[in-house]
């Protein structure tokens, strides 16, 4: 096995993986459904990491075989299909390597995204509807389930705000990586003259809570208003009394479902989101208490853009946190972001470990 096999604390997962086998193989298992399910998922989810490792593994002795053989024969057919398999194992590596990350306390739950225009009017909501068509295609891309919660859309063009819920092995621990505002400069599309615009969109990236992690609410503090469903126009429009907003009165959070559903089904997001919202919340004035006491604490400056997109005059994708940067801006909104992604875990990573 390669020497960074240790990095990636394979041994530790195996370890890992064989408590839980116990566990699930023990009588009274299912007698705790809940209990069971967490486990399975967390067994599924180091099972499914461990067979990764595997193939890359096999990967690259088969490379290093090849190598050796080249090196008898000289033989340049090898030496082309040694090269051209490179890129690939480089980037499942990278991909692999990722996961070393991912050890936060919700890191391999699902997660709710939520994409919300901003400044920039027609070409906002069209920045908008780019956005979630990126991270539907990067979700796509790691053969993650996906379901449109709700979606208000632009009178023009775009969308005014979207909510999705994303499934699969450490989703959010991923997406989290995303959440901030993201700028766009290109040749506006919506204007005669196609002048130079500047647009902005908020992701918000929340994990999905399981039962026993829930943010208990108190009924005392809601406020749940009904109304009308406003639909995308036409024969579309919903005209069901079924759109529900929540608001929780202590912090004045508020949390809105309009799709088109019944009135209980958008209530259930609704509290389900505001839950998640409330967690967060909770769990940030704490790390803010704390870095306030070590001296450390700034206030959120939600102005400042975490990314930048420019189209135009030239092509640029630049992470504002860790540096990062592209020249291939189609491919990156095309959902390939694997790059920004592991750039801001591994600095996250660093400055954990430094502190």
């Amino acid at each position: 096995m390669p020497p960074w096999s240790t990095i990636f604390e394979v041994p530790q997962l195996k370890q890992k993986a064989g408590e839980l086998t116990d566990q699930m193989g023990q009588k009274d298992f299912w007698a705790d459904q809940e209990h069971a399910r967490r486990i399975s998922k967390q067994h599924d989810a180091i099972t499914k990491t461990l067979e990764g490792w595997q193939k890359l593994k096999e990967k690259t002795e088969e490379l290093q075989n090849l190598a050796k053989l080249n090196e008898s024969e000289q033989d340049s057919k090898i030496a082309h299909e040694i090269t051209g398999q490179i890129p690939g194992l480089r980037a499942e590596l990278t991909r692999f390597r990722l996961k070393t990350f991912l050890s936060g306390k919700y890191d391999d739950h699902d997660c709710l995204l939520s994409v919300h225009s901003g400044a920039g009017g027609t070409d906002a909501q069209d920045w908008a509807e780019i956005l979630l068509r990126m991270y539907l295609r990067y979700a796509e891309r790691e053969g993650w389930s996906i379901e449109l919660i709700d979606k208000s859309t632009g009178a023009e063009a775009g969308i005014k705000s979207a909510v999705v819920s994303i499934r699969g092995p450490y989703a959010y621990g991923h997406l989290k990586a995303e959440a901030g505002v993201h700028r766009l400069v290109r040749q506006s599309p919506f204007n005669p003259a196609h002048t130079r615009e500047t647009s902005f969109a908020l992701i918000e990236v929340l994990p999905e809570l399981e039962s026993h992690e829930e943010f208990l609410l108190d009924p005392k503090e809601l406020k749940i208003e009904a109304s009308t469903s406003r639909g995308a126009g036409g024969q579309s429009v919903n005209t069901t009394y079924s759109a529900i907003r929540v608001t929780h009165i202590p912090t004045g959070i508020k949390v809105s479902i309009q799709n088109e559903r019944s009135q209980a089904q958008n209530k259930a997001q609704a509290l389900k989101i505001l839950q998640s919202k409330l967690k967060t919340l909770e769990e940030e004035k704490q790390r803010q208490e704390k870095l306030q006491i070590r001296g450390e604490f700034h206030s959120a400056e939600w102005g400042n853009q975490i990314r930048s997109y420019v189209l135009h005059p030239y092509k640029l994708v630049k992470d504002h946190r860790t540096e990062k940067e592209r020249t291939d801006p189609d491919n990156v909104l095309d959902g390939d972001l694997d790059d920004f992604i592991a750039a801001y875990l591994e600095k996250n990573r660093l400055n954990h470990s430094n502190n």
